[in-house]
């Protein structure tokens, strides 16, 4: 397994969905958990251990409310935590803002590299950019889904003059 997903509840499943999506059309291997980091701390920390045991790579971490799953996460591990900050209508009135605020706000030594408010696709994108480093034929996959994404841009932009 390459990458962990972890959501903080069942809630962010439609969100976070997208993330298994980008990670399937790069064939990278992955597992997700659901795990309340307040609810389930010692849950939480059984399976950060198990991960890092099986050489995960890159943890993705999906929340909101308070949304500090992935700072606990990172609290805990070396492994570089990718945070998600959720909004959907079960959770809040504040439109995400307190996800990502409680994300991009982390203290001195407890990184976590923070998206945008329910941008799980840009996570894994980043999750793989992070995996090209060391496995080469991520890399390969990277550099093609970019040329792709270069030749659309160009070809719409000619349609258009």
């Amino acid at each position: 397994m390459k990458v962990a997903i972890f959501l903080g509840s069942i809630s962010d499943k439609s969100t976070m969905k997208i993330t298994a999506e980008i990670l399937n059309k790069f064939n990278i291997s992955y597992k997700s958990y659901v795990i309340s980091a307040h609810r389930l701390p010692d849950t939480l920390s059984k399976v950060i251990k198990h991960i890092e045991s099986e050489n995960t790579d890159v943890i993705i971490a999906g929340a909101g409310l308070s949304a500090h799953l992935p700072g606990i996460i990172s609290s805990k591990t070396i492994l570089p935590v990718i945070g998600v900050p959720i909004y959907n209508s079960n959770n809040g009135l504040l439109g995400g803002i307190d996800a990502l605020f409680s994300m991009v706000q982390m203290p001195k030594d407890v990184p976590v590299a923070t998206m945008g408010i329910n941008n799980s696709y840009n996570a894994a994108l980043f999750a793989i950019h992070i995996l090209s480093i060391k496995y080469k034929e991520i890399k390969k996959s990277l550099i093609k889904f970019k040329m792709k994404i270069k030749e659309k841009l160009i070809t719409e932009v000619e349609q258009n003059l």
